[in-house]
């Protein structure tokens, strides 16, 4: 997958005018899931740093049970901590790891920052083993950054 590509694509979404923002992130994750083959279940969760959770936003995948997700459980709760992000090549090898569906082998979070705060993440699952690349992690930064704008 060429990201320098797909790039233009996430900002032409994101910049519309005539949709809401939870439509202009549903548009992104299918985006990302129809463009990278081993990018699964493409979704946002954001945090509710009161009440120390995240909650599910919008998403492509299979259906999942973690619509809320406290703060140190799991890959995307240890990056609402940790603000760091976080790939797990199997997560059969992790620890702290919620499992979503057996398919699931993989996983990548990149935090969501707005004007320095952890708002949220994105959240990639894969099927495969060890997919995800520097490349992975510097493009979903980029998509985060641009994010960030809507907010």
């Amino acid at each position: 997958m060429n990201f320098d590509a797909l790039k233009p694509k996430v900002v032409e979404i994101l910049i519309r005018f005539d949709i809401s923002r939870d439509q202009k992130l549903q548009q992104l994750c299918q985006l990302l899931h129809d463009n990278v083959d081993y990018y699964n279940w493409v979704g946002f969760y954001f945090a509710n740093h009161e009440a120390q959770t995240l909650h599910l936003g919008p998403y492509v995948g299979a259906e999942t049970d973690h619509t809320v997700i406290p703060f140190g459980k799991g890959i995307c709760g240890q990056v609402a901590v940790s603000n760091k992000n976080f790939v797990v090549p199997d997560v059969a090898a992790q620890d702290n790891y919620i499992a979503c569906s057996f398919t699931v082998k993989s996983e990548i979070v990149v935090p969501l920052f707005v004007n320095g705060v952890n708002i949220g993440q994105i959240d990639i699952d894969s099927h495969v083993l060890d997919p995800f690349t520097k490349k992975d992690e510097k493009f979903l930064e980029f998509v985060n950054e641009e994010v960030a704008k809507l907010f």
